[in-house]
């Protein structure tokens, strides 16, 4: 049964598109029903509203807390079509029938998102009303429309105009929208509540709420099905709010490379550059200028390069894109803060691969990122800080009899910067603020070393070398020594701690202890 619709009740907080609907329902012939500011707003715009309080004889009380918990409101929403007796009820108290309900909620979560903002003025935005308002008409949406988003008045506004009324299928749909509207609000007070109560890293309960963004062709592999989510509590820089310049859309693999390659050049100083291949970074680099920053990032493995994805740390200008328009080279995607005017240009005219390249305008990169990391295991799901914040190097200690000069301290902290963001067990060679050879989640760490070695080829001599973990056996100095390399960082806390600073003592090779470990799985 699909009722017409003689009446619709109005009460919202968010006013987008409001006047434009309101008056496309009194045009089909619709008596609107309001309170308070939103029927302000629309006699302000010249549209025909009948005030709530005159028609249930109840004035508005307590600064707009009770207006609309009323039974000739909620009878008007909840009595079903099809049942004489309630049917009967609404005739013998006259009431009106409110087959479509227009009811978004205060801003409770817009509130608590302002600096300085008190609990008192946060409760003031938690809504009574209008959750009970929106759950009735879901409730009863085998005969109730409600719109709760500004979104669903165009296909409201369409049925109605085709039809008088709207379809059972619209109504579902809505209501569904309409519970989960109401849970993300209840959500949102209640990790309010415990934040202010229990302000502690882990609370007793977790919510998360996520918006599908987008259904992906597919994940991993062709064979298994994936799809984009975003959490609205995250602002800042990211790839699922970006703004894509050019190409096709992003894939669940190409998604998981930029991130990490975001990652990494946020972390990088100055000027900073990082290139991923399978989720590690094949190149990274630093310099004072950006277009030098990638031409020395994409050196680092040119081999492993092609078919990369790249994250920057500072806009893209035409001198950068330049290069990337080299013949022979190739690249997936870029995100960086900004694309230039002329950098777009170069990047989707002049190489090959033009058409397809993904350009991910990410923003300005600010200091908020998310506090927590999340995995999910089977059964649940594992929660921890992330590891992102700088090592304080009052921390570090040279463990070793050579000491650090000042420009090997520069470049160990470089090769620290990039360590641990590669799988682990993690072994980065670097040269010039430039990644040079990595060795990447392997068992053993001195295969690791022995990876990264291979990598750095000629170019190890001087280079620098770190390590995510401390070393387990001095094999691993040999192994650097006989490479040429110049100096090594690490956390340090193995039980074979000094042979490893014999091993180093033997060569005449300064070592630092930073004392902090970098895993990453």
């Amino acid at each position: 049964m699909n009722p017409s619709i003689k009446n619709a009740l109005i009460s919202v907080s968010d006013k987008l598109g409001l006047v434009d609907f309101a008056r496309g329902l009194c045009a089909c012939g619709i008596t609107v029903y309001s309170t308070g500011g939103t029927r302000k707003h629309l006699e302000g715009e010249g549209i025909a509203v009948r005030d709530v309080s005159e028609y249930t004889g109840f004035p508005e009380m307590m600064d707009g807390r009770l207006k609309t918990l009323h039974p000739k409101i909620f009878g008007g929403i909840l009595c079903r079509h099809d049942r004489e007796d309630d049917m009967r009820a609404i005739d013998q108290h006259r009431i009106e029938a409110f087959p479509l309900v227009v009811v978004n909620l205060y801003p409770f979560e817009a509130t608590i998102a302002k600096s300085g903002v008190t609990m008192a003025e946060a409760i003031e935005q938690i809504d009574i009303g209008g959750p009970s308002l929106v759950r009735a008409a879901a409730k009863n949406h085998a005969f109730t429309a409600i719109a709760s988003r500004p979104e669903h008045y165009a296909e409201i506004l369409a049925q109605i105009e085709a039809t008088g009324g709207t379809t059972f299928e619209l109504r579902r749909k809505l209501a569904s929208e309409a519970f989960a509207h109401t849970a993300a609000y209840d959500r949102a007070i209640s990790d309010y509540f415990v934040s202010q109560s229990a302000p502690e890293a882990f609370p007793a309960t977790m919510h998360i709420e996520l918006k599908r963004e987008e259904v992906l062709r597919y994940g991993e592999n062709p064979h298994q099905e994936a799809a984009v989510y975003s959490n609205p509590r995250e602002v800042g820089a990211n790839l699922v709010t970006a703004r894509q310049l050019n190409g096709k859309g992003l894939s669940y693999n190409n998604l998981l490379d930029l991130d990490s390659a975001l990652a990494i050049a946020r972390g990088l100083p100055d000027c900073g550059v990082s290139v991923v291949k399978h989720n590690n970074p094949c190149g990274a680099a630093s310099s004072d200028n950006i277009a030098d920053a990638c031409r020395k990032a994409m050196d680092g493995d040119p081999v492993s390069a092609f078919g990369s994805v790249l994250g920057f740390n500072h806009p893209v200008d035409a001198a950068a894109a330049e290069y990337l328009s080299t013949p022979g080279l190739f690249v997936e995607a870029i995100a960086a803060p900004s694309f230039s005017a002329e950098a777009v240009e170069i990047l989707t005219s002049k190489p090959k691969w033009k058409a397809n390249v993904r350009l991910m305008q990410v923003g300005e990169f600010t200091d908020r990122r998310p506090p927590l990391q999340t995995r999910w295991i089977e059964g649940g799901l594992l929660v921890q800080g992330t590891d992102f914040e700088d090592d304080p190097e009052a921390e570090w200690t040279v463990a070793t009899k050579a000491q650090v000069s000042p420009e090997l301290w520069a470049e160990l902290k470089f090769a620290w910067a990039v360590c641990r963001y590669v799988k682990s067990n993690a072994i980065v060679l670097c040269k010039e603020r430039a990644l040079i050879g990595a060795g990447a989640g392997q068992m053993s760490r001195v295969d690791s070393v022995e990876i990264a070695i291979k990598k750095g080829g000629e170019r190890g001599p001087g280079s620098v070398l770190a390590s995510d973990a401390f070393f387990p056996f001095p094999d691993s100095i040999h192994e650097a020594a006989k490479a040429g390399v110049a100096a090594l960082i690490q956390p340090g806390g193995s039980k074979r701690d000094q042979e490893v600073i014999d091993a180093c003592n033997e060569h005449g090779l300064p070592m630092i202890f930073t004392n902090r470990r970098h895993f990453r799985h």
